[in-house]
């Protein structure tokens, strides 16, 4: 089929050559003039034949909601409209109903894959009716991972992609699988920081790439730990410092409202905040108290010498 693109960075740009390798005809746009195949939106609606479906490929927040509504203006009705990047589900659900009006279907795509997808496929989790999302299947069955087989040769379902439910349903269980990353990121990364601390292991690297294989807490994610440290093996090329794309901070979010208990995806988002302090002023405060309560050695900033109390 043929799909118009708007946004060919890391993400977009892999997806638009994964599609074109499945023989789909993209008409790309972006901001660079050396991606694109068009120089507008207008000039990308204007080279798409109706029915049209749209992909919108870009950071997530008023770049999405601006496209968005350009779209609407430029669009048909029966045209659709894809927003595969991680906008909030309910900006999915004002998207839609600015939409529905005019007669212009709208699709949430939550999509993971990162830089590896376009080997590897694109997982997908969608929201949209039972029609629009038909209307862009094609294109979803091009973008996702190849199904594994069951003992007798034949595919099993539902592997890497599923119609999660209605608008903003994809996107909502994009983010739980974000948040949920966001945990196994920091019990990986607390696993390292122990066994490097010890002087009784001596192959750090070795231990980690020996849990690829037979273990329970084999994963992707420990297969891309197990490269960074080829690469790196003690990362002293990386500073500390993480960030939150947003995602972890709206399944707390929603994890509360809903009087969901999550601690261990809750933690993992405030160690993220950690990260940036050099100087964490809620440790500067609690080696305040313990030298008011008990008379424990505090750090001068200047000096980094201990100070015993007067």
């Amino acid at each position: 089929m043929q799909l118009g693109l708007i946004g060919l960075g890391k993400m977009g740009g892999n997806m638009a050559e994964r599609l074109r390798r499945a023989d789909h005809e993209v008409i790309g746009y972006d901001r660079a003039p050396s991606k694109r195949d068009v120089d507008s939106l207008p000039a990308l609606v204007e080279a798409l034949s109706a029915p049209r479906v749209v992909w919108v490929m870009v950071p997530s927040g008023e770049p999405t909601r601006a496209t968005v509504r350009e779209l609407g203006e430029l669009l048909s009705p029966g045209d659709v409209v894809v927003d595969g990047g991680n906008s909030k589900f309910t900006d999915d659900q004002v998207h839609a109903d600015e939409l529905a009006p005019k007669g212009i279907g709208y699709v949430d795509a939550g999509v993971s894959g990162g830089v590896w997808g376009l080997e590897n496929g694109y997982a997908l989790m969608v929201g949209g009716s039972k029609e629009d999302v038909a209307k862009v299947q094609p294109v979803f069955d091009a973008l996702k991972p190849p199904a594994p087989e069951d003992e007798s040769g034949e595919p099993l379902p539902g592997a890497g992609f599923v119609h999660a439910g209605p608008v903003g349903a994809g996107h909502f269980s994009k983010m739980v699988h974000n948040g949920i990353e966001y945990a196994m990121m920091q019990a990986y990364g607390e696993g390292y920081e122990l066994l490097a601390a010890v002087d009784l292991v001596e192959d750090v690297p070795g231990v980690i790439a020996s849990w690829t294989q037979g273990t329970v807490i084999r994963s992707w994610l420990l297969d891309l730990l197990v490269r960074a440290l080829q690469e790196d093996p003690d990362l002293d090329q990386i500073t500390g410092y993480a960030e939150d794309s947003g995602e972890g901070r709206w399944t707390v979010e929603q994890a509360i409202e809903h009087a969901v208990p999550m601690p261990a995806i809750s933690a993992s988002l405030f160690a993220r905040f950690g990260s940036r302090q050099d100087d964490s002023p809620t440790m500067k405060a609690v080696a305040a108290l313990r030298n008011q309560f008990g008379g424990h050695a505090v750090h001068a900033i200047r000096a980094q010498e201990a100070e015993e109390p007067a």
